[in-house]
């Protein structure tokens, strides 16, 4: 009795068949969910039908509402028909309306045009419209690319080709000076998101008719804007030929920042080690272009890639080659002295703390052994602990707001330092020893070797608590080993040092002087290696107004 009373509370009611309106909304057809892809879409011709090529376009975009179809007619005696398409946001209105739909509404009929010996949209082309970029598109896919790219699209009734006019106007961030790579001497100028912006910044300051920019397309449904630029001349075509080669291969579903392609384009996509250079200061662009390596950008990013990278070119800034050369060669120095440090001095103190007592003086010793009484764990802990813990608030520092994130970052490892020695855990000299590495590893020119740095540092510290010295030795070979081995773009990772170039030396560990600089790197320019003229060395002048004579 219990469960047929339950079965008739519980049981379903019937459905009721839906009348009136909502009947006729169901028997309406769904609207066409077809996906159009780019090689279906190159197949497509632009077809002579005005109303077929609107149905299509429909159909290839969607129902978006920020397309806008515009149909009307030309201001001539045949009334023919016409229509702009176009995305609301992306495109100038004043000029789409003063450039383009005035002039083919009201003064298309007073230009003259003769059907029988003229071709209507050539005409318009020609005599009517005042826009200055116009491009021709005859397949689908360039009618599709050149809307969704903010320009305007041009059909007319009875003409089997299209116009793209070009009226771009979307919002963009402003010029300013580069986060990431900031010099105290130096231009205050940085790449935008925009690519058409970065491509002007560094025509601005390379004003060469041999300066190539090539634009590909990459991403199934982002379809991103990738532009490459190289010197003609200096340049080899084998490197040119070898990026473009890496760009069109790469297949994806979209690109939203240039790191998608650095790790298409690497040549060993295992190491840890950066095989790519990306900045966003247009000087360093230029300045590597010059050397005779090749530039990438991409479209939505203020990031450009320089292929190929060499080690050194990692630990080089743009502030070296502004300042005088004896002020900039001590900076190098010490930026090589710091990055050792980085990478090794929590390895040492673990490794002469736990096997090596002899090497450290007796003083020294006896106060290291004084602030180690207390600490219950050994030196690879105590260092793990601390790094861990340091890591922590740097990164914690990097995503918190900037005010915030300064105070928590430097109050944090104030604090914690402090009260960790208080407590017991660490020794003194361990926090010492871990402020100094990262110090050191802020001096890192590029952010992506210093992350390297940072994650190598701990199988350092685990080779050094087992092995000592012996471990850590094991260590440096087998990255040198590795770097010895590895290449960018066909380029010897750690190229002017091996394999030797000695003409390469004076930009490496020093950096001489501008007028003794008068070679490219041998390993990049190997077409045009002469950079500028000899026996440039500057002199004092004689009494009489002659000067004395250089090298």
């Amino acid at each position: 009795m219990v469960s047929r009373l339950l079965k008739k509370i519980f049981k379903k009611a019937p459905e009721k068949k839906p009348s009136g309106p909502l009947i006729n909304a169901r028997k309406q057809p769904e609207p066409d969910r077809r996906v159009y892809h780019a090689e279906e879409l190159k197949q497509m011709k632009v077809s002579s039908s005005l109303n077929n090529n609107l149905d299509l376009l429909k159909a290839i975009l969607g129902q978006n509402t920020d397309v806008i179809f515009r149909r009307f007619k030309l201001g001539m005696e045949e009334q023919t028909e016409a229509a702009v398409i176009y995305v609301d946001g992306l495109t100038d209105m004043n000029l789409l309306n003063n450039a383009i739909m005035k002039p083919l509404i009201l003064e298309s009929g007073q230009a003259g045009f003769n059907p029988v010996r003229g071709n209507l949209l050539e005409f318009v082309n020609n005599s009517v419209i005042t826009g200055a970029n116009v491009k021709n598109a005859r397949v689908m896919e360039d009618a599709v690319t050149g809307i969704l790219y903010g320009e305007v699209l041009l059909l007319i009734n009875g003409q089997d080709n299209a116009l793209r006019i070009s009226i771009n106007a979307w919002k963009s961030r402003d010029v300013t000076e580069p986060k990431s790579e900031v010099v105290v001497r130096g231009p205050r100028e940085g790449f935008t998101e925009t690519l058409r912006t970065n491509t002007t910044l560094i025509r601005r300051r390379l004003r060469s008719p041999n300066l190539i920019f090539e634009d590909f397309h990459i991403g199934r449904v982002t379809y991103t804007g990738v532009t490459i630029a190289y010197i003609r001349g200096i340049v080899s075509p084998d490197m040119v030929a070898e990026v473009k080669r890496r760009l069109q291969r790469i297949d994806i579903g979209g690109v939203l920042e240039s790191g998608y392609l650095e790790e298409f384009i690497e040549d060993d996509p295992y190491s840890p080690f950066p095989q790519v250079v990306h900045t966003e200061r247009p000087d360093r662009v230029v300045a590597t272009l010059l050397e005779g390596r090749v530039a990438i950008l991409t479209d939505g990013t203020p990031f450009a890639l320089i292929v190929p990278a060499e080690f050194i070119t990692f630990m080089q800034t743009p502030e070296d080659y502004y300042e005088r050369y004896i002020l900039s060669t001590a900076i190098r120095c010490l930026r090589y002295i710091a990055f050792g440090m980085s990478l090794l001095l929590p390895s040492l103190y673990i490794a002469i703390t736990t096997f090596h007592q002899e090497m450290i003086p007796t003083r020294l010793l006896i106060t290291l052994a004084a602030a180690r009484e207390g600490v219950p764990f050994p030196a690879l802990v105590e260092a793990l602990m601390m790094e861990f813990t340091f890591e922590a608030l740097r990164e914690a520092g990097i995503r918190l707001p900037r005010a915030v994130g300064q105070a928590v970052s430097i109050v944090g490892a104030l604090v914690i330092g402090q009260a960790a020695v208080q407590a017991g855990i660490v020794s003194s000299l361990m926090v010492i020893v871990v402020a100094i590495t990262g110090i050191a590893s802020f001096m890192n020119p590029s952010f992506n070797i210093a992350l390297t740095m940072r994650l190598l540092r701990f199988p350092l510290m685990l080779l050094a608590a087992t092995l000592g010295l012996f471990g850590v030795m094991v260590g440096i070979l087998a990255m040198l080993i590795h770097l010895a081995g590895l290449r960018s773009f066909g380029v010897p990772y750690l190229a002017s040092l091996a394999p030797l170039h000695t003409g390469d030396l004076k930009d490496v560990a020093v950096r001489a002087p501008w007028w003794a600089m008068d070679s490219r790197p041998a390993e990049t320019a190997k077409l045009n290696r002469r950079g500028q003229s000899r026996r440039m060395k500057p002199s004092a002048s004689k009494p009489g107004g002659r000067q004395e004579g250089g090298n």
